[in-house]
């Protein structure tokens, strides 16, 4: 059994997550391709990823990818979490997580309408307020408040979280626009706002994108999901992927027996590979990055020891989301954080020695360049970061 170790685990990240000096690239859509989609939730996570993966770091263009261009676009994927993804990959992502994500979302709205008392027929309820909403939105983009004002059926509201610390009140706006984006009928445009903002403009999927998305059957997609997954991700173990995922057992079972895989040795336990990555991996250049929150390389796998060493506690949040994280060497060295002032302050966890520490504080400095005047909270609070903000 070929035994891949820590260290060339770390090789492989470092060249294939574009983290390596020589590995970076200028292409947003290269990164977010090789990453399997750049995590979302965090607006300005999505651009603070991709610039830590460029030689030379621009937001404007990730900007111009997913609103120009249009070869990037935010949607709802893996656990029901937000990406941003090529849409080549968009529409692998829809046939092989969103689509059943929207049946258990359409299922839970009309039931939520129902438990509300807002009408006799949910369902028919539903599918009116729709059609509605996609008729507004034919005359143009617009956000959820100005559908809301548009429609009056979009302000109605329902109780969730009965007894549950989520306890609270929403609007049929959000839940219907979320189910109608996780079915592939409207798409997130651009935000009003900075590039921070999380206000999108809706707009219908045929008139965002000229080509719509490519249609998959499930199981090809769920097949083509997990090989990208090993190439940018492998070795990874099935728990790992079914964490990724956020699939049951059958589905990952099935997906993976749909490719040819090879298990390989690590140095705790056993992990699979695809059948034609077996070739060593050679390890490169020393390298620090500063990496934002909930960044796809350190969600990417459910088992983090060889990455994450101890420090998991200082950098996670209960809920398992990730902070800002400081990286050297491919490993998690410490933590960072920007202040009210705009100084990118940082906590190294462990000895680095002194020429990684003088990398990761130049590093500080160069990202604090480039956000500029504007504030980045990660919308999940860690205790390194909140120590770090006194």
């Amino acid at each position: 059994m070929r035994r891949i170790g820590d260290d060339e685990r770390r090789a492989r990240l470092a060249r294939r997550h574009h983290l390596a000096p020589a590995s970076r690239s200028d292409d947003p859509v290269e990164i977010a391709g090789d990453l399997v989609g750049l995590h979302a939730t965090d607006p300005a996570s999505v651009y603070l990823a991709a610039a830590a993966r460029m030689r030379e770091p621009r937001l404007e263009a990730l900007q111009h990818a997913l609103y120009d261009d249009r070869t990037l676009v935010r949607m709802l994927g893996m656990r029901r979490t937000m990406f941003v993804l090529p849409v080549e990959l968009a529409a692998v992502v829809q046939a092989a997580c969103t689509g059943a994500i929207a049946v258990r979302e359409r299922r839970r709205l009309e039931q939520m309408i129902d438990g509300a008392g807002l009408h006799a027929d949910a369902a028919a309820h539903l599918r009116n307020v729709e059609k509605a909403t996609l008729r507004a939105l034919t005359r143009g983009e617009a956000t959820g408040a100005e559908l809301s004002r548009a429609i009056p059926e979009l302000r109605q509201e329902f109780a969730f979280g009965a007894g549950t610390k989520w306890e609270g009140v929403q609007t049929l706006t959000t839940r219907l626009l979320v189910l109608l984006g996780a079915e592939g009928r409207i798409v997130r445009g651009r935000p009003r706002g900075s590039w921070i903002s999380s206000q999108y403009q809706w707009a219908p999927i045929e008139s965002w994108l000229s080509n719509g998305l490519e249609t998959w059957e499930t199981g090809a997609a769920q097949a083509e999901l997990v090989r990208r997954w090993l190439a940018a991700f492998g070795p990874g173990t099935v728990a790992d992927l079914r964490w990724w995922t956020g699939w049951a057992a059958g589905e990952t079972k099935r997906a993976l027996a749909a490719l040819e895989t090879v298990e390989v040795e690590l140095e705790a336990g056993t992990a699979l590979v695809l059948a034609d990555d077996l070739e060593p991996v050679d390890a490169v250049e020393p390298w620090v990055a500063l990496l934002p929150a909930l960044d796809p390389t350190v969600m990417g796998w459910a088992g983090r020891d060889w990455y994450l060493g101890p420090h998991g506690p200082a950098l996670f949040d209960r809920s398992g989301n990730a902070g800002p994280t400081v990286w050297c060497a491919a490993r998690i060295v410490g933590g960072w954080a920007q202040r009210k002032d705009g100084e990118i302050a940082f906590s190294l966890l462990e000895d680095v020695g002194s020429d990684a520490a003088e990398a990761v504080a130049a590093a500080a400095e160069r990202l604090g360049a480039l956000i500029g005047d504007v504030r980045v909270t990660p919308r999940f609070r860690t205790p390194l970061e909140k120590e770090l903000l006194g």
